[in-house]
């Protein structure tokens, strides 16, 4: 990635002695291994974050305008403090105005800015491009504005805003693991509870590769709204026996019998959440235990409860997975992201990727679609840059 600072300088004329500070942050990508489909705002997650980033600098202007450059993209917006607000044509931009409506809220003198985005996580594919611009943006901002903002608070006020500002919920997932992230670990994140719990990564002799299906992915929206519906119908079905109960609650063997009464499809997606929140639980154990071998099954598992009963993948996705369990090297492969195309992820030897790329020659072949292969690395999380 280039250097942002001289890029934003460059951008805003700003001086070259340094007399005008630029503060700048980065935020990394981050990639669901299993849960990411779970339990509204209760859900159970193995996560990481990657060597993917975004970075934003900032810095003061002379006037009350607040301005936004995305390096990568070469588009430019505008607000001031008063027309904060979100706005569709804004795009990107406005996750910058999350963090600046998070310390405006808080009292800090937020006047005319300064902004630069710029980052290489591939966009709009379920890798939290876009919490990724907000915590970069606030991280800088905490900077800029020397705001004794413990980190913990700063990740409470961002859920808090991104809700304000988007006009609906949010869970703090992908915050959580920008914040706590560390190289080359995994983290089992407990979104009801916010508590996080730590590993190091089995996969040293192992390459992590995100392909990208290149699947158009039309009506995703309100396929995933239905399915968040059947959950809560699900929910409160179930919860006329056992009155407060969550599904956790049934992540136990009483799973099928409680079931058992719902509506088909309700229970097909009510069974996915309860299995998935299963495996991540028999996942960690498998970590603590380093038993490869149970870890690779459980990612197989997952892939087809979300192909089969929560029914979020799509014919591409599936042959994607399948022709990599079929070959010797690789540990596991599965969907990551919201579904109906977007992302696999496989973990695979390296002797073997050669193979794996091969098996792409014959997707394209049959399916049209060019996809693209990401190599990463689990990383650290988000962190406040020297200033240029």
């Amino acid at each position: 990635m280039l250097d942002i600072g001289p890029i934003h300088r460059k951008e805003y004329e700003l001086d070259e002695d340094r007399s005008e500070p630029v503060f700048i942050a980065e935020a990394p990508g981050r990639i669901h291994l299993l849960g990411e489909h779970g339990e509204p705002r209760a859900g159970l997650f193995l996560s990481a974050a990657i060597d993917r980033h975004i970075r934003v600098a900032v810095s003061l202007r002379k006037d009350n305008s607040i301005r936004f450059f995305a390096a990568d993209l070469g588009e430019r917006k505008r607000t001031t403090l008063v027309n904060l607000k979100y706005k569709r044509e804004d795009r990107w931009a406005n996750f910058i105005k999350v963090a600046i409506h998070l310390f405006a809220e808080l009292g800090y003198p937020v006047k005319g800015l300064n902004f630069t985005v710029m980052g290489d996580i591939p966009q709009q594919v379920g890798l939290a491009s876009s919490s990724a611009i907000e915590v970069a943006a606030a991280m800088a901002l905490r900077g800029f504005l020397k705001a004794a903002v413990p980190e913990r608070n700063l990740l409470t006020r961002l859920v808090a805003s991104r809700e304000v500002f988007f006009g609906r919920e949010v869970g703090p997932v992908d915050y959580m693991v920008s914040f706590s992230a560390r190289k080359d670990q995994l983290l089992i994140v407990d979104e009801a509870s916010r508590e996080l719990r730590k590993f190091k990564s089995p996969f040293s002799k192992y390459k992590i590769l995100i392909m990208d299906s290149r699947v158009p992915r039309m009506g995703v929206e309100e396929e995933l709204a239905q399915r968040i519906e059947d959950i809560k119908k699900g929910l409160e079905i179930i919860s006329k026996k056992r009155e407060g109960a969550s599904f956790r609650s049934y992540a136990s063997a009483d799973l099928v019998e409680s079931m058992g009464n719902l509506p088909e499809e309700i229970r097909r997606r009510s069974m996915h959440i309860v299995k998935e929140m299963r495996r991540v639980l028999d996942a960690e154990e498998a970590l603590k235990s380093a038993d490869l071998a149970a870890l690779s099954r459980i990612i197989f598992h997952s892939h087809e409860s979300l192909r089969d009963l929560y029914e979020v993948s799509c014919p591409e996705i599936d042959w994607l997975v399948k022709r990599a369990q079929e070959i010797d090297g690789v540990l596991g492969s599965r969907m990551t992201g919201q579904g109906f195309g977007g992302c696999t992820y496989t973990i695979i030897k390296e002797s073997a990727v050669e193979e794996y790329k091969k098996r792409l020659e014959d997707y394209e072949r049959i399916f049209g679609f060019h996809p693209v292969i990401y190599e990463v690395k689990f990383s650290t999380g988000c962190r406040l840059l020297p200033a240029a």
